[in-house]
């Protein structure tokens, strides 16, 4: 299961030739079957995927789409479409795999329509998706001309998710690895530019997140942060004291201004702000892939405004900001 030599070179180019070397027994570790006991089974699935060479990979629209539905026999579409559905719930996306689309829980692209004008151009960069989930943005990523493309998740089922599609597109300079971004080397200073997006709320140390994702980058290199944030002025945050939409580990939600600051006090500059979004329930909903309850369960039906415990409806902002 391993096949990330392009990710070992990609790496030791970068200067980060010391994790490369530690890198697998590091993926082995983290993918140790004693860790879920999900695991056996969804390797076993990986195992079954038909052999399927697509006549069409596309990266670079709002569907991550690879082979369409003349490149497969019926009983291989409905091997596929079984294994597809063993592994819900699909959280982010969307995909088509050999014309079986896959409506995931969140419109990602919308999130990427958001930014992607914005951000330094991707061409010839060694890219770091930090809590990628599945990878769909990964995938989008690469689209955008990334020279590498590295995601890190530590929850199994999104990697598995990841390299079931990475096994039908072929091989690619992407990968998604089993762990949190706490498992990176200290100091490793390699990356031109870092992603993280939808993670630094579930944090309990916004500011040691910030100072990881620094970390990680080269000098001058950019971060991409999408967070939660509220109305607010400088130095207001909200601290849920239980659940905020329904989730339990959510732990600051920054006014913009406050964000700004933290970003300004773990030393990053030419800070910007592009983009301020309500998440609505049309980004973010309930779907045949993620069969489970959603954002229009967690607002109160009678003040969409509000979430079920009375706080501020979700609110996402998109910075950007340069490693000094």
């Amino acid at each position: 299961m391993n096949g990330h030599q392009d990710l070992y070179a990609a790496l030791r180019e970068a200067g980060a030739g010391e994790w490369a070397d530690s890198l697998p027994a590091q993926i082995a570790a983290a993918l140790d079957p004693a860790r879920h006991g999900s695991l056996p089974h969804w390797l076993a699935l990986l195992d079954r995927l038909p052999v399927l060479p697509p006549s069409q990979r596309c990266l670079t629209e709002d569907t991550v789409r690879i082979g369409c539905a003349e490149d497969i026999a019926e009983t291989d579409r409905e091997l596929l479409l079984g294994i597809l559905r063993e592994l819900i719930p699909w959280r982010k996306g969307p995909y088509e795999l050999y014309g079986i689309r896959i409506d995931t829980e969140w419109r990602s692209d919308w999130k990427w329509n958001r930014l992607k004008d914005h951000i330094a151009p991707l061409a010839h960069r060694l890219v770091l998706d930090v809590g990628c989930g599945s990878g769909y943005h990964c995938w989008r990523m690469l689209g955008a001309g990334a020279k590498a493309v590295v995601g890190i998740d530590p929850l199994l089922l999104n990697v598995i998710q990841f390299r079931l599609v990475k096994s039908l597109y072929g091989p690619a300079p992407v990968d998604v690895l089993p762990f949190g971004l706490e498992a990176l080397p200290a100091g490793l200073k390699a990356f031109d530019t870092v992603f993280s997006m939808g993670v630094l709320y579930h944090r309990r140390s916004p500011i040691d997140h910030l100072l990881e994702l620094r970390d990680c980058l080269r000098p001058g290199g950019e971060l991409v942060l999408e967070t939660l944030i509220i109305d607010g002025r400088l130095g207001e945050t909200l601290m849920p004291e239980d659940r905020y939409a329904n989730m339990r580990n959510v732990w600051f939600i920054p006014s913009l201004a406050t964000l700004e600051s933290w970003l300004r006090r773990c030393r990053f500059g030419n800070i910007r702000t592009v983009d301020v979004t309500p998440t609505g329930v049309e980004e973010q909903r309930s779907t045949e892939w993620m069969p489970f309850h959603s954002l229009p369960d967690f607002l109160d039906p009678n003040a969409p405004e509000l979430t079920v415990e009375g706080l501020p409806a979700p609110k996402r902002a998109i910075l950007l900001a340069n490693c000094l």
